[in-house]
């Protein structure tokens, strides 16, 4: 079930938890690459999702869990992996994760960069469009060999688009919506901008999109009571988390005809795809294949920089449970990436400048992270000696010059 990319047993050891469906689709071959030069990878190999007992089983002797979005972080996870010193995320959603049990556990917790805002809000901007001119009904008929009939459509320009939630894609989308001549009301408690309140937002918008945080506040904001107050003839679009939407709601208020149709990516079906049901109508437009394009990108698919950036700046943190040598691969990691800074003297530089740490160098610095000592002695090239202050990460005295 599993594959073993190196034997070394000094190595950092991780475990990648895509399926070799997901692995080829969401994460890449160039970050696979990136992510074995940080030690030994372990691969999943079945087509079910690894999770429970499984998902233990495979990560007994790892340091990092690299986990796909279907592989859940339940508090048993932390409890049971002493070995285990980061479990990240390659999303932005992590409520299924125990995020106090792993802080109880000594486990480092992290989530992907926002790195699909583009393409989240260009495939808004596609809903819009088809529902404004009927491009996926049209496209139906002549399917099935049937000549639609002559609708009027709509422009964009001149319209309202209602955004609720104002974060990295919200602000995205109002961008655009701006730059295509849309009036954009908004509506964030959360946020210090110009808007509106909700209920004046749903009144008086040709377009609905809620780009909220799926919490507990927010589940099922987008209820019947918030659907009947929506301008009649609105669309309703949700690219976000079916969390946000009563979808028996939303359905009422379709077959009511109290909007005029919905477009969907997201739903409470299984991994928050659109209810068939929902997704059957014909006043609705379902993206159902987001299960093989989730928001038509991931991150991890063109950069692994999330999880290279993640150790650079949770260095620190994580020392206290690791081996010499994987202290040493993550301080190489930080080197190369810049984290080791000259001091602002004249002096100094050129003999720094263009030096990679080597393994003694590395080695000293190690141990003095890992015992916590506030400064490092690292050997430089021509017997001199650097004392590193490791809380500023500069070298303040070079000797034997």
């Amino acid at each position: 079930m599993f594959h073993e990319n190196c034997s070394d047993p000094f190595s950092l050891r991780i475990l990648l938890t895509h399926s070799p469906e997901a692995r080829a689709l969401y994460y890449g071959e160039r970050a696979l690459a990136g992510l074995r030069k940080l030690g030994s990878v372990q691969l999943h190999e079945g087509s079910a999702p690894l999770e429970g007992d499984a998902l233990i089983a495979a990560a007994a002797d790892c340091d990092l869990i690299v986990s796909y979005r279907q592989s859940p972080g339940p508090a048993a996870v932390f409890e049971r992996l002493p070995k285990l010193v980061a479990f990240l995320r390659c999303a932005i959603d992590i409520r299924n994760i125990d995020v106090p049990a792993a802080s109880k556990a000594g486990v480092l917790v992290t989530q992907a960069s926002a790195g699909f805002v583009t393409s989240v809000a260009e495939q808004v901007f596609g809903f819009l469009i088809d529902l404004s001119r009927g491009i996926t009904r049209s496209a139906r008929l002549y399917h099935q060999s049937q000549v639609p009939k002559a609708q009027m459509g709509r422009e964009l320009k001149g319209s309202t688009l209602g955004v609720i939630g104002y974060g990295a894609i919200g602000k995205e989308v109002v961008r655009i919506a701006k730059a295509l001549g849309m009036r954009v009301l908004l509506h964030d408690p959360y946020k210090k901008v110009k808007q509106v309140p909700l209920d004046k937002l749903l009144a008086q918008s040709d377009y609905v999109v809620p780009l909220a945080v799926a919490t507990a506040e927010t589940e099922s904001l987008m209820d019947a009571r918030a659907l009947a107050k929506m301008k009649r003839g609105a669309y309703f679009i949700n690219v976000s988390r079916g969390n946000l939407v009563d979808e028996a709601a939303l359905a009422r208020a379709l077959d009511r005809k109290l909007i005029a149709g919905a477009a969907l990516d997201v739903g409470r079906a299984h991994d928050q795809m659109p209810e068939p049901a929902l997704a059957r109508r014909a006043d609705v437009i379902a993206h159902l294949e987001r299960h093989l394009i989730p928001h038509a990108h991931d991150p991890t698919n063109r950069d692994p920089r999330f999880l290279r950036s993640r150790v650079r700046h949770e260095l620190l943190p994580l020392f206290e449970k690791m081996s010499p040598r994987i202290v040493e691969h993550l301080c190489e990691l930080a080197e190369a990436m810049g984290e080791l800074k000259a001091p602002p003297t004249d002096s100094v530089p050129e003999i720094w400048e263009g030096q990679r740490l080597g393994r003694a160098q590395r080695t000293e610095l190690a141990r003095a992270l890992r015992d916590r000592n506030r400064a490092a002695r690292v050997p430089l090239a021509g017997g001199k000696i650097a004392t590193i202050d490791l809380s500023t990460r500069r070298i303040v005295l070079i000797e034997g010059r």
